[in-house]
C-alpha cells in the first residue's frame, strides 16, 4: 500500500510505479530519517498529539531501527517507493498500528528536505575534513621545498623565477576559501525545514525550535513553502565542490606537465600512477588527469540541477527529486578525490636540478629594466631598451645574460660593467620582498600565515548520531 493509495481505485502502471520510485538512491537516507522521526514523535507527544506510553514505543521501534541501519542489517523493502514509506512500512512490521500515528502534521515535503539538509551538514563536515587534510599537505610541501627556485610562467611562457614554495601555496590559498565556503554552507543548511508539512504548515503545536534543538539545527526556516521547496543549500553545495574540483584541475593540470619527459621538474610516485596495456615504458599521471576529468562532470551536475530549478512555481514538485543523485555523487568523488590529491602530492619527487637548468636568464628582463630604473630611466622608456637588449641577443645568437657590455652599451650608454650583477636568480627572487611576494622572507611570512589559517579551521562536528543529539530517551520513558 503506498502511503497516498487511499484516494486510488486502482494499481499504478508497473513502469510508473518504477519511473516514481527513488529508493534506489534516496536509501542512504535511511539513517537520518531515523533520526528525524525520533525528534518528530517527541516533538508530537511535547504537543499533545501522541501519549507519553506511544511515543515511547514509537522511539524504541525507531531506535531499534536504527541500530539495524548503523550495523548494515537493515532490510530494506525493495518494494518500497522510497525510504520514507520502507521505514514506515518496517516501523509498522515491528510495533503495529501505532506506528500509523508517526506520521501526523507531516508531510513527505518538509520530511525529505529535513533529510536531505541533515545529510548534507554531515557530508559537509567530511569534505571539509578532507579539504583541510590537502591543505595541510600543500603547507608541508611549501616548508620541505622552501629553497627551490623554477620558472614561474604566464600564458605558459617563461615569465620571472619563483619559489616553488610559493608555487605550492598558491594553490593553498583557493582551498582555504573553499573550507570558508564550506563553512558557510553549513550554517545556511542547518535551518530546519521539519513542521512546514506539505507547504502550508503543521496543524498542530509542534514546537519546531524544539525539533532544530533536537537534530542539530542552528534555527528554523521561517516560511513553509520555502522551507519545502528550497534546495539552494544543494546547490550550492554542487557548486563547491565543482570549484573545490576547478581548483585541484589546475593543480593537476600543472602537474600533468610538469612530470613529463620536456619538463621532468617532478615525478609522481608509482603508488599514484598508471601503465599502458601496450606500451612497457609508460608512466601516466591518471589520477591526475581524472582529477581533471571529473572537475568537468561536477561542473555539469551543477549546471543540470539549476536548470531544474529554475522552473518550479512554487512549494514542492517531484522535479526535486532529482537533487539528490546529483548531491550524493559530488560528495562521493570528493571523498575520494582529496584524499587521492593529498597522497599524491605528498609523495612526489621534485627534481631541483630539472627546474634549475629550465632558468633561462631572459626571465630576468624585467629585473634588467629596473636596473635601468634605479639608475633614472622611467620605466616605459627602460622596458624599450631591455627589449631592444633581447632582440639583440637573439640576433647573434647568445643568451641575454652573455650579451657583450659593448652591446648594450650601443643601445643605451647608462649601462656600466656592474650590468652582470642583475643576472642572478636568487637575487631576483630575494627582491620581491613586498607581502606576498616570492622573496624567501616574504614566502616565510605567507608560510606562517598559512599554518595559522590551519590551525584556526575548525575540526568537524561530532559523528552525525550524537552532533543530532537523538540518543537521548524521550522524558519519563525507560
Amino acid at each position: 500500500m503506498k502511503l497516498w493509495g487511499g484516494r486510488f481505485s486502482g494499481g499504478q502502471n508497473e513502469l510508473a510505479d518504477l519511473y516514481n520510485q527513488s529508493l534506489a538512491f534516496d536509501q542512504r537516507l535511511a539513517e537520518v530519517d531515523v533520526l528525524g522521526s525520533i525528534a518528530w514523535a517527541r516533538a508530537l507527544q511535547r504537543a499533545g498529539v501522541l501519549t507519553l506510553a506511544e511515543a515511547g514505543e514509537i522511539e524504541q521501534g525507531l531506535q531499534a531501527l536504527l541500530s539495524e541501519i548503523q550495523a548494515g542489517t537493515f532490510q530494506i523493502n525493495p518494494k518500497a517507493e522510497d525510504i520514507h514509506s520502507a521505514v514506515e512500512q518496517d516501523l509498522t512490521t515491528r510495533i503495529g498500528p501505532v506506528a500509523g500515528k508517526l506520521h501526523t502534521g507531516r508531510s513527505r515535503n518538509d520530511q525529505v528536505a529535513t533529510d536531505t539538509r541533515l545529510w548534507l551538514m554531515h557530508a559537509i563536515d567530511a569534505t571539509a575534513d578532507l579539504l583541510k587534510q590537502l591543505q595541510a599537505v600543500l603547507v608541508a610541501r611549501a616548508e620541505q621545498d622552501m629553497d627551490i627556485i623554477l620558472p614561474g610562467y604566464t600564458h605558459f611562457q617563461r615569465a620571472q623565477p619563483i619559489l616553488l614554495s610559493h608555487l605550492w601555496l598558491s594553490h593553498f590559498w583557493p582551498l582555504a576559501d573553499d573550507f570558508q565556503r564550506l563553512l558557510q554552507l553549513r550554517q545556511r543548511t542547518a535551518l530546519l525545514p521539519l513542521g512546514a508539512g506539505a507547504l502550508a504548515g503543521a496543524p498542530f503545536a509542534v514546537d519546531r525550535n524544539f525539533l532544530a534543538e533536537q537534530l542539530g539545527f542552528v534555527g528554523i526556516l521561517p516560511n513553509s513553502l520555502d522551507a519545502v521547496s528550497n534546495r539552494d543549500f544543494v546547490a550550492e553545495y554542487l557548486f563547491g565542490a565543482a570549484l573545490i574540483a576547478t581548483h585541484l584541475s589546475r593543480l593537476s593540470e600543472m602537474l600533468i606537465l610538469y612530470s613529463t619527459a620536456e619538463f621532468g621538474f617532478v615525478e609522481l610516485a608509482d603508488a599514484y600512477s598508471t601503465g599502458s596495456s601496450l606500451m612497457p615504458q609508460k608512466k601516466n599521471a591518471d589520477p591526475l588527469e581524472l582529477t581533471r576529468g571529473k572537475a568537468g562532470t561536477l561542473i555539469g551536475r551543477l549546471t543540470g540541477f539549476l536548470a531544474t530549478l529554475k522552473g518550479l512555481p512554487s512549494a514542492y514538485d517531484k522535479d526535486l527529486q532529482e537533487d539528490k543523485q546529483p548531491l550524493f555523487e559530488a560528495a562521493d568523488t570528493l571523498s575520494l578525490m582529496l584524499p587521492v590529491m593529498a597522497g599524491l602530492l605528498s609523495t612526489l619527487q621534485v627534481r631541483p636540478a630539472r627546474m634549475q637548468a629550465a632558468l633561462d636568464p631572459a626571465m630576468l628582463a624585467t629585473d634588467l629594466a629596473d636596473y635601468l630604473v634605479e639608475r633614472g630611466v622611467p620605466f616605459r622608456q627602460a622596458h624599450s631598451i631591455v627589449g631592444q637588449a633581447v632582440r639583440r641577443a637573439l640576433e647573434i645568437g647568445v643568451r641575454l645574460d652573455a650579451l657583450p657590455l659593448t652591446e648594450f652599451q650601443a643601445i643605451h650608454p647608462i649601462f656600466q660593467a656592474d650590468v652582470s650583477t642583475v643576472f642572478d636568480f636568487a637575487a631576483s627572487v630575494a627582491r620581491r620582498a613586498v607581502p606576498g611576494g616570492t622573496a624567501p622572507t616574504a614566502v616565510r611570512a605567507q608560510l606562517a600565515q598559512a599554518k595559522a589559517i590551519l590551525a584556526a579551521q575548525p575540526a568537524s562536528t561530532s559523528p552525525l548520531r550524537r552532533t543530532l543529539g537523538v540518543s537521548r530517551p524521550v522524558e519519563g520513558c525507560d
